[in-house]
């Protein structure tokens, strides 16, 4: 079968047709595979049947994998690269984590010092409606940046808050605390540059409770809200509806993303991967 490249939005996002990704990959098109996901940032592979065996194979074709910290109960047995990602309750026990509720918009784990370079996610079972994931250009949100916005934030370090997960939960083993200054967390720059492309891309990892160090928390605030604002503009966003058997990947370097909400009732399963990565490198300041 041919393989396919099709565009699904003007700046991010492509559908990979004609590639059974539960077979061994060639070496041909392991390179295809990641020069479109250079390019595009966010690939999606429809219909395919992944055993977590498989997912696990073709996930390691593009670096070591990791483990979810704190999140190993929700691994299935065997595979502990594996996360369940699901709504679903099993007698009294959650059978994966996240939920049902949104998701805002938030680049995986940027809270460690060594955020993961990829995250991979496979449907099992979703909703007849809701769960929508959308994801966001990250070099296109930098480079349509106002000129005294990117002035304001070049060469500047931002704490990521390692307390809360992108449901704004209060993670088990952290405390609440009353000023975001004082957030646990990794500092990383606010513009880095990917070690691929040699891009540089906006990083802010999620909004909730965000801290640009150096500056007051009101003034941290201010630039914070204009960056989103901005970001949230959805010019450079693709929306993906999920069907069983969709599998996305995507870059944690030069994207964000976000989950709708969906029906309590309905089930949604995912199983998930996640390629480790490196500590984010500051981009140099504009000329």
């Amino acid at each position: 079968m041919t393989t396919e490249i099709v565009r699904l939005a003007g700046a991010i996002g492509a559908e990979i047709r004609g590639l059974d990704l539960s077979r061994e990959l060639s070496e041909y098109d392991r390179s295809l595979i990641q020069s479109a996901w250079m390019r595009h940032l966010v690939l999606v592979f429809r219909g395919q049947k992944l055993s977590d065996a498989a997912l696990v194979r073709f996930s390691a074709r593009f670096g070591e994998l990791d483990t979810v910290p704190g999140w190993e109960p929700f691994s299935p047995e065997g595979y502990p690269q594996v996360l369940t990602v699901s709504n679903v309750i099993d007698g009294n026990r959650a059978i994966g984590v996240l939920g049902d509720g949104e998701a805002a918009w938030h680049t995986d784990m940027s809270y460690l010092d060594l955020p993961p370079t990829a995250s991979l996610l496979h449907s099992h079972e979703v909703p007849e409606s809701g769960g929508d994931t959308l994801f966001m250009n990250m070099y296109a949100a930098l480079e349509t940046l106002p000129a005294d916005l990117r002035r304001a934030i070049d060469g500047r370090i931002l704490n990521h808050d390692a307390s809360h997960d992108s449901s704004g939960t209060l993670r088990g083993n952290h405390k609440p605390f009353a000023d975001i200054s004082e957030a646990p967390g990794a500092r990383h720059p606010m513009i880095r540059i990917h070690p691929v492309t040699g891009r540089p891309a906006l990083f802010l990892g999620r909004r909730l409770h965000a801290w640009i160090v150096g500056e007051s928390v009101a003034d941290s605030d201010a630039l914070l809200d204009r960056l989103w604002a901005h970001c949230s503009s959805g010019d450079f966003v693709y929306r993906h509806r999920w069907a069983p058997g969709d599998l996305l990947m995507w870059d944690n370097r030069c994207t964000m993303h976000r989950r709708e909400p969906f029906d309590p009732a309905a089930r949604r399963v995912m199983h998930r991967t996640q390629v480790k990565g490196f500590e984010p490198v500051v981009a140099a300041r504009a000329a």
